[in-house]
Parts: C-alpha cells; structure tokens; sequence
C-alpha cells in the first residue's frame, strides 16, 4: 500500500547550514504521527520542508506518490497539505470569522469543514467571531490557526507545536479536537514538545535530534529510556 506521504533521504539548508540529514518518514491515510525532539532538532524545518516553505536539497517527498518537493507553498496547499505554525501567525487586521475563511480562499474543495463544522469543533469561536483575532486569547488564537487550516479541507494536517505556552486545562480543549479531525478522515502529523502529549495522540512516533530521525515506533513499543536516549543523545 502506498503510504498517503511518503519522505525519503530528505535534506534541507539554512545557507550554508544543513538543518535535515536523510530523514525518512511516512504518514499513512487515517493516521496520527507526533514527531518529537527536542529545540534545534529539526522538527519545524521537516514541517517548512514539506509544505514547500523551505526547499529540499535533496530527497523526495511524495504524496499520494506525485512528486511534491519542488511545488512552491502555495502549491503545495493545492495539492493538500495544510499547515498550522508555530506561534500561530493569525492576520492582525481580520476578524476571527475573516481569518478562518482565508484558509478556503486558495483550496476550495468540498468536504467537511465549513464554518459551521469549525464552530461546532471550537463553539467559542462562534462567540467570537467578530472580534479581531489579536483580541483573543493564545488558546483561543491556537484554535482560530487549526480551523484555518482544516478550510481548505486537506488530506495532509500538519500542527507545529500547537501547545506551545499555553496552560494545561487549554491544551486539553485543543487536543481534544484531534480525534473529530481525524474522524473527518484528515490524516496529521503533531510536532510536540510535550512526549506524554505526544504519546496520548499518535498511532506512531518519530523522533529527532540534530536534524536527524533517531527513533520511530508505536507508543505502546518506545519504553521510556529509549525515548530519553533518542531525544537527548545518550551520553558518553
């Protein structure tokens, strides 16, 4: 079976910097994968590097076996991949409402996400949907950044540290979504800090450090001191 994303040998630079060294990964049709690490392991570059942000040195991402490397970002999100970044990036000068309908404007396909359907996931945003996305709370603003993403109905969800800096009781509310995306029939991968968060969430697991994958399981499979060893590098 072809994976729904495929990822083989994929480098990426900053310049002169190699952020990615031949990280393989694969994202099956249904599925939750957490990738975890550690800051500076490579983790947001792998996200950019997918959605075309950043361009692959070398390597191949794939999806649904279609080359996708070499896409610009705005193509990328044509073809569905969507993504939700690191510190959330709403536009100032829109409205809840406004800043959710963006994220149709490019990729208007049918499915399940709507308005309506990102109300019914976050109702706070309904309450607040006229008021400007800055006025919101970080949590709140976290939600605005996942329902913009899931307009575009896309195949590939990608969260980059969704609960970065917010309170526990926040981060409940927000993952509490994950299993109504996933049952809308979007698959995802989670960057996640939090590996006890990351773990409760994913069918699989990467981890990376370094640029690097250094280990890749199920959670019922990582014992703990293999997690350690992968996420911090085992000492001398």
């Amino acid at each position: 079976m072809t994976a729904l994303l495929n990822i083989a040998g994929l480098t990426a630079n900053y310049g002169d910097f190699q952020a990615l060294f031949g990280v393989d990964l694969t994202l099956n049709a249904g599925e939750t994968v957490a990738i975890i690490g550690a800051n500076g392991a490579g983790k947001t570059t792998l996200m950019r590097a997918i959605t075309g942000i950043v361009r692959a040195a070398s390597g191949v991402i794939a999806l649904e076996g279609a080359p996708i490397s070499k896409l610009a970002a705005p193509d990328v999100l044509m073809a569905g991949v969507a993504m939700v970044p690191e510190g959330r990036k709403l536009f100032p000068s829109l409205t809840v409402e406004e800043n959710l309908l963006i994220g149709a404007h490019a990729r208007k396909v049918a499915g399940p996400w709507n308005l309506e359907a990102i109300y019914d996931l976050f109702p706070i945003l309904k309450e607040r949907r006229l008021s400007p996305g800055t006025a919101l709370s970080g949590g709140q603003q976290q939600m605005v950044a996942i329902g913009r993403a899931l307009m575009s109905n896309p195949r590939v969800l990608l969260c980059d540290e969704i609960s970065l800096g917010l309170a526990p009781v926040i981060i409940r509310d927000i993952y509490a979504a994950v299993p109504k995306i996933k049952a809308s029939g979007a698959s995802m991968i989670v960057v996640e800090q939090d590996i006890g968060q990351a773990l409760k969430i994913a069918d699989r697991v990467y981890c990376m450090m370094e640029g690097r994958v250094t280990l890749t399981g199920t959670p019922a499979t990582l014992s703990r001191e293999a997690i350690h060893d992968a996420y911090f590098g085992v000492s001398a």
